[in-house]
């Protein structure tokens, strides 16, 4: 267990008001946890200070050789009055396999998780009350040495970071279009693809400027080889409804493994649906839009839930999924989840970590 040193801020800064509209990832609490690593001393000084600037040599390995990776997770404020985290374990797990393979030192689950847990519990009062609102959780590790050499770094920095969010598309659950790339590719197998790290997101830049310029939310990637299985959306898993089976890419060493998705395909194989992870040929969508047995497309990822597809574009195709609303799955996870989440619904899963 980590014995944290706390040091308060002495000069609070002003929560956003009730109306002010909080777009993602732009305003951060008062505090953050920082833990150092040093070669042949592991981790240590697990400490939560004021929110602030951090310093850095120039010739940080982070800065020349991206050496680093992040997670992504959320706090609620539940029904109950309590708050809630929604499978840290899972990120903490997550987290590991992504230094893992990047050749960062691990961090003890255990360890990730109350570090969480303690910020969380300091900074609660900012978590917002409106509904669709909660705090974003920013867990990062970063190299540091300050070395100009292909080579790991010798220390890091293990910072996390809070910003109080509204919805992730501020139109609300309305459905999204998705660009499918086929210009560009993000990763490939034996890659990065399936680590949480920064290079991955860098990658995607350019489409998504693309995507953007030509109205559409997100971009849907092709695996990097064949240039025609689906694998996933910038910022999501991705999921079809195909005549009455939920068909999802399977993981393949280039996708990433999200833990909305994890939870959206236990929670479909419970109610009783058929539940696929396979390689998708992206011509087998085509054909069930076709056909009229494409049913529904909707994305999972922790930032949005669950965002139902509309839309799919590729080339000069466009793939108008059903009446481009809300499906009736796609809504019903959506409940399910985020009423787990906030403890409207009852965790029978063992999902939910309670902060008092």
């Amino acid at each position: 267990m980590l014995d944290i040193k706390v040091t308060k801020t002495e000069t609070p800064k002003a929560k956003p008001a009730k109306d002010d509209p909080l777009l993602f990832g732009t305003i951060f609490t008062d505090h953050m946890f920082i833990m150092d690593y040093a070669e042949g001393k592991g981790w240590y000084d697990p400490r939560i200070v004021p929110y602030g600037d951090i310093t850095l040599p120039p010739a940080a390995t982070i800065f020349h050789y991206g050496q680093g990776v992040f997670e992504g997770l959320k706090a609620y404020n539940a029904v109950d009055g309590g708050v809630n985290l929604f499978r840290p374990d899972m990120n903490a797990k997550r987290s590991n396999r992504s230094s893992d393979r990047l050749c960062i030192p691990e961090i003890p689950e255990e360890d990730f998780v109350q570090a969480i847990e303690e910020l969380v519990e300091l900074d609660k009062d900012w978590i917002p009350n409106e509904p669709d609102h909660s705090l974003y959780i920013r867990p990062f590790i970063i190299g540091t040495d300050p070395f100009l050499g292909l080579r790991t770094s010798a220390y890091y920095k293990f910072i996390i970071i809070l910003s109080p969010v509204g919805p992730y598309y501020p139109e609300g659950l309305d459905p999204v279009g998705i660009w499918i790339e086929d210009d560009y590719v993000r990763a490939v197998r034996g890659g990065i693809g399936e680590a949480k790290t920064g290079g991955n997101y860098a990658a995607s830049i350019l489409s998504q400027v693309k995507a953007h310029d030509e109205g559409y939310s997100q971009v849907l990637w092709l695996d990097g080889v064949y240039r025609k299985y689906i694998e996933e959306v910038g910022a999501m898993n991705i999921f079809f409804k195909i005549d009455g089976k939920v068909v999802t890419p399977m993981l393949n060493g280039s996708i990433l493994p999200g833990i909305t998705r994890d939870s959206v395909i236990q929670i479909c194989k419970e109610w009783g649906y058929d539940v696929i992870e396979k390689r998708i040929d992206i011509a087998e969508i085509e054909e069930a839009w076709k056909n009229g047995t494409l049913e529904e497309v909707w994305g999972t990822g922790t930032a949005a839930v669950i965002s139902p597809v509309g839309k799919l574009r590729m080339g000069d195709e466009i793939m108008q999924v059903q009446d481009g609303g809300i499906g009736e799955l796609s809504q019903r996870l959506y409940d399910e989840v985020t009423g787990i989440q906030l403890g409207k619904v009852k965790d029978t899963r063992g999902w939910i970590v309670k902060i008092d």
